[in-house]
């Protein structure tokens, strides 16, 4: 077990915020129960984040800058500490994603990470049996500030239609799963369409790629195997990512069709019909 006394600050994000927290609250001369009951939280919890046992959350921070008055300092750091929560291999990706102007998506087995409710994400989460299945969750729930941004990146996702029929972590699940993606109808930023059973075979049976674009850098093509994730920014890569892409987007349904089968697969499979106008976005 981590003791604060022990800690080095500059290990890691984790590690840097444990101590800066235990800094801050001896500053003020409060025992962990005593920041717990102003925080709404348990002592317990205090000293389990002081001691890296705990991933902190964004709201936690955000409650910890209003109690001991540190001008934001855990609510900028906290993004640094969820992104190092994510599996080594795919921080670099994330750094990327969130540089990005432009990304589109094929997604052939799950929704994409920008989209999932956090219940679903944990259930696809925990199929990989993390020993910090929360810290994991909290680090895909942060990478999607980024669709909230004032400008955010353009995005556009393709999803085979198996994404809508495969019952991640249940009906219920699937169910506010589907309504999140409805919420996008009429997303000003974000596009989104089916490809359909009916499409047969197309462009990118070999599995699912991500392309991100830049102002002033380079484009990247994001693809992943079983245990690991690759970059490239090969021009003929792109160049290839692009044309497949382009296919994957004329053999799908439109936004507006691809709406209407989210919502028909969302009652017959689990159980509810939404209203798409009170689901569509401004």
């Amino acid at each position: 077990m981590a003791h604060v006394q022990s800690l080095d600050p500059s290990a890691s994000p984790l590690d840097y915020y444990g101590w800066e927290l235990r800094r801050q609250r001896e500053a003020h001369g409060l025992r962990q129960a005593q920041l717990g009951e102003i925080i709404f939280c348990t002592g317990s919890l205090i000293g389990q984040i002081e001691t890296t046992r705990k991933v902190p959350t964004r709201d936690f921070s955000e409650r910890l800058d209003a109690a001991l008055g540190t001008d934001g300092v855990f609510s900028r750091l906290i993004g640094l500490v969820l992104r190092s929560q994510l599996p080594t291999w795919f921080q670099p990706y994330a750094e990327m994603e969130a540089r990005a102007t432009y990304i589109s998506t094929y997604q052939a087995q799950l929704v994409y990470g920008l989209l999932q409710t956090e219940e679903y994400a944990r259930a696809v989460l925990a199929t990989g049996m993390p020993d910090d299945l929360d810290g994991l969750v909290a680090a895909r729930m942060e990478r999607q500030r980024i669709l909230e941004r004032e400008q955010p990146p353009l995005a556009w996702a393709i999803l085979d239609e198996a994404v809508l029929h495969r019952p991640i972590g249940g009906a219920e699940v699937m169910r506010n799963q589907l309504a999140r993606l409805l919420e996008f109808a009429s997303h000003r930023w974000m596009r989104i369409q089916v490809l359909p059973f009916s499409a047969g075979e197309h462009s990118s049976l070999d599995g699912a790629f991500n392309l991100l674009r830049f102002d002033g850098d380079p484009d990247i093509i994001y693809t992943e195997d079983l245990i690991s994730g690759h970059m490239t920014a090969n021009p003929e890569t792109i160049r290839e990512a692009m044309r497949r892409y382009a296919h994957l987007q004329a053999a799908a349904l439109s936004v507006e069709a691809s709406a209407a089968l989210i919502a028909r697969v969302m009652e017959e499979r689990y159980g509810n019909r939404p209203d798409l106008e009170e689901c569509a976005v401004a």
